[in-house]
């Protein structure tokens, strides 16, 4: 029996739909998922099988012009998962390329382009959330893509509904190198279980809050106590920049990150499969964007000055 295992990177603008893409490539979920533009903030790893082949689907950052410290690491990030990978697919959002050609999106999907062929590298082009969408408006955008030169093939998917995903699944899985599996067959992401952990309660306050928080915030896992009756115990610090944003996050009463705890806990409980006993905590520290020891936390490089 011939084994094969190699990387694929999922790249492409913020709001792409990248994680959902790669929680349905994996068939669980293995990255948080929210309507906020760069929600992943580091490369995450879910693992897929496609017969006797083991796929490394890396969940990268979206790459867009950088402006903060964080934003630099994330793209660098984002890029790296490009670069060592054996496969990349550029996910675009195709309605908002159609609806918005000159826009954010547009720009960054150019940019990523440009990019692929200064470094002639080869990519699949998966246009996303196609579901509703004309063909009319569908097809030019399908040939001005492909104009430029640097997809191999076309996947027109849903992510969210899981149309197009075995189509792109058989196109990743021939090209990853012959080699032994990296991980167990029934292992579906590299993450470790704090980090994961961390990552579900800062989708959970995305969702929870919209737009009444900025990209002001993260999440630590602390403490994690493995109880003798199977049960696990874990602590939590978000961390905000102000004193207005731990007011945001804790709510009239503490209602707001009551419900935050309750709707993380039940996930974790689901994921882990055993009693989860959740505490979070708030505290303000105005420059936990620029610590080292937090980008080392994400998974993230320090970009120096």
């Amino acid at each position: 029996m011939t084994t094969r295992c190699g990387f694929c990177a999922i790249i492409g603008a913020p709001n792409a739909g990248k994680s959902t893409l790669v929680n349905a490539l994996v068939g669980s979920k293995v990255a948080i998922v929210s309507p906020k533009v760069q929600t992943t903030r580091m490369a995450v790893r879910g693992v897929a099988m496609k017969d006797e082949t083991q796929i490394v689907f890396v969940d990268t950052p979206g790459i867009f012009k950088p402006r903060r410290r964080l934003d630099r690491a994330m793209v660098a990030a984002a890029w790296a998962g490009a670069g060592d990978a054996d496969a990349v697919v550029l996910l675009v959002d195709a309605p908002e390329l159609v609806a918005n050609p000159n826009g954010r999106a547009g720009d960054d999907t150019k940019s990523i382009i440009a990019s692929l062929k200064s470094n002639n590298q080869k990519a699949a082009l998966a246009l996303n959330k196609i579901d509703g969408m004309k063909r009319t408006d569908l097809l030019p955008l399908v040939a001005s893509l492909n104009a430029e030169g640097v997809f191999d093939d076309t996947f027109l998917i849903s992510a969210l509904k899981g149309d197009g995903v075995a189509d792109l699944l058989a196109y990743v899985a021939p090209r990853m190198p012959e080699g032994p599996w990296l991980y167990p067959e029934d292992q579906a992401a590299d993450i470790p279980s704090r980090l994961l952990a961390a990552e579900i309660t800062r989708e959970k306050i995305y969702l929870r809050l919209h737009d009444e928080l900025p990209y002001a915030s993260t999440v630590e896992t602390d403490k994690w106590e493995e109880r003798k009756d199977g049960s696990v115990k874990i602590d939590q610090t978000i961390y905000v920049q102000r004193d207005g944003q731990k007011a945001i996050v804790l709510g009239k009463s503490g209602a707001t990150i009551k419900t935050i705890g309750e709707l993380a806990r039940k996930e974790l409980e689901e994921l882990f499969e055993r009693r989860v006993h959740l505490f979070l905590f708030v505290k303000v520290k105005e420059d936990w964007a620029e610590r080292r020891d937090h980008y080392k936390e994400m998974g993230l490089e320090f970009p120096e000055e």
